[in-house]
């Protein structure tokens, strides 16, 4: 495992300047995300360098408040996030699916990525009238610290530098439209990630002990350990490198446990103004965010090349 001064990283805009900034709560304890959203304040101590991706970073003087919290890595180092589908044992009963002989592999693009403590938008395609259909997916995130390729499973944490809660946010009638998955959980923002990057050197050497929750409204609806896991993070790393260089900062989200809404009777869907909370265990804390459905299209006009 590549080895971090940080236990806990978090990439936000200070109050006190309205700079971005990366560093580490000050209260190694507390939940990051929960406490924002009660309107409590965080302190975070600074660290060097802007990105969670510089190994060298270390803790400055100063201790800085967030005003508003960014996802641990920016879109342009996560780049195409990689996905696994049916990677839950009581997940493929619930789906009265067979467990998979290999991983299944979909794609998310770089716009999925969403912010912790902001507000999921489901776009107007996955909520007009009689189609709000979206759907939570809590899933572990794992972060690569450096490139990867062919690697044995044996080798595979070493690649690892973290990990932080994840989102498989799906628009389940885009999804069951077709055999290929990424329209329906490709859309703006449907992968919020964080609050904080948790080191794996330095806080988590095993993430199979990381219990993941779903809470919608203060109910919970996901509920299980990672070694629940079909294919282990080490498996999956080393899977996905096969002949596939992963660069450092890739993303590889490893599958949603049992509980989503479409597999429960009735279905429950997203609704505008839920409550939702992808919680984790060991440090991970709290990925909440507050569900707005468009009401129409949104139009974003492009210039000169932007």
């Amino acid at each position: 495992m590549l080895a971090t001064k940080w236990g806990r990283l978090v990439r936000f805009i200070a109050e006190e300047d309205g700079q971005e900034h990366i560093g580490e709560p000050v209260d190694e304890d507390q939940d990051v995300g929960a406490a924002l959203a009660a309107s409590e304040p965080v302190a975070i101590r600074e660290f060097t360098g802007t990105s969670a991706l510089d190994l060298t970073a270390e803790p400055g003087p100063r201790v800085l408040t967030i005003r508003r919290l960014l996802p641990p890595l920016s879109r342009s180092e996560v780049g195409t996030i990689r996905c696994v589908g049916l990677n839950y044992r009581n997940h493929a009963r619930e789906m009265n699916l067979a467990l998979p002989e290999h991983p299944t592999l979909f794609f998310k693009p770089a716009t999925c990525l969403g912010a912790p403590n902001a507000p999921l938008v489901i776009p107007y395609q996955a909520a007009d009238p009689g189609h709000k259909e979206a759907d939570y997916e809590a899933e572990l995130a794992v972060v690569l610290g450096r490139a990867a390729r062919n690697v044995d499973a044996a080798d595979a944490l070493g690649y690892v530098l973290g990990y932080a809660c994840a989102n498989d946010v799906t628009a389940r009638r885009h999804q069951f439209r077709g055999a290929q998955w990424g329209f329906g959980k490709g859309f703006d923002g449907f992968a919020p990630l964080g609050p904080c990057l948790v080191s794996a050197s330095r806080r988590l050497p095993d993430p199979a002990a990381i219990r993941l929750r779903t809470v919608l409204n203060g109910e919970t609806m996901q509920d299980a350990r990672a070694d629940d896991m079909i294919f282990s993070v080490a498996e999956l790393v080393a899977y996905l490198s096969q002949g596939t260089t992963l660069e450092a900062g890739t993303v590889i989200l490893t599958g949603t446990p049992h509980g989503i809404g479409v597999s429960r009777d009735p279905p429950v869907f997203l609704a505008p103004g839920d409550d939702l909370r992808v919680v984790m265990s060991h440090g991970l804390g709290s990925l909440v965010n507050r569900v707005e459905y468009e009401s129409a299209p949104v139009h974003v006009h492009v210039k000169n090349g932007e």
